[in-house]
């Protein structure tokens, strides 16, 4: 039974690292966090590297916190695989390092690939950064080299189906200077 949970910790250690956005977004401080996992029901598959978290997963982590219907994790040699979180939807926040800043996710499912540092929202995608905000159909981002890709819905035919993108200007901090 111990194995099992020793198991179960890294899988979800590993989750969390892997949901980061950026280590230049995350809290940094959060990695050092002990990780909670709640759900109805955990099936680990030690012989297949699969561990199957079901029914109102709570995952958090410092300041991340994940919630989903289902989250699915494999491992191969080198550790953490693949993610797959699925709900409705599946949303996820962490504070951004060194600010007073959120970023939150919402998607119907979250995939995160550890191999290409890929992480991709699909369905009904939303990305909060404070006050900015990305939807579309699917949002993708490489944590490797920082970029990122909205889709809006394919063939649609109402400007729901578009990406949107609400980027508001950043308060000054100086005033301008007085005309003589």
């Amino acid at each position: 039974m111990n194995a099992m949970k020793l198991f179960s910790a890294r899988l979800a250690v590993a989750l969390c690292l892997g949901l980061a956005f950026s280590p230049a977004f995350a809290e940094k401080a959060d990695r050092d966090k002990p990780v909670n996992l709640e759900a109805d029901t955990v099936t680990l598959d030690d012989i297949r590297k699969l561990s199957v978290y079901e029914g109102n997963v709570i995952l958090s982590q410092g300041t991340l916190m994940l919630r989903a219907d289902r989250v699915q994790v494999t491992q191969n040699a080198g550790g953490l695989d693949r993610v797959v979180a699925t709900g409705r939807p599946v949303a996820f926040r962490q504070k951004l390092d060194g600010r007073d800043e959120l970023i939150e996710g919402f998607a119907d499912r979250i995939e995160y690939n550890s191999g290409t540092s890929q992480l991709e929202l699909i369905g009904q995608a939303r990305l909060r950064r404070g006050t900015d905000e990305l939807r579309g159909a699917q949002i993708s981002y490489n944590a490797n080299t920082e970029f990122y890709k909205v889709v809006g819905q394919p063939n649609a035919q109402t400007p729901a189906g578009r990406v949107r993108a609400v980027i508001r200007p950043k308060p000054r901090t100086e005033q301008p200077a007085a005309k003589p």
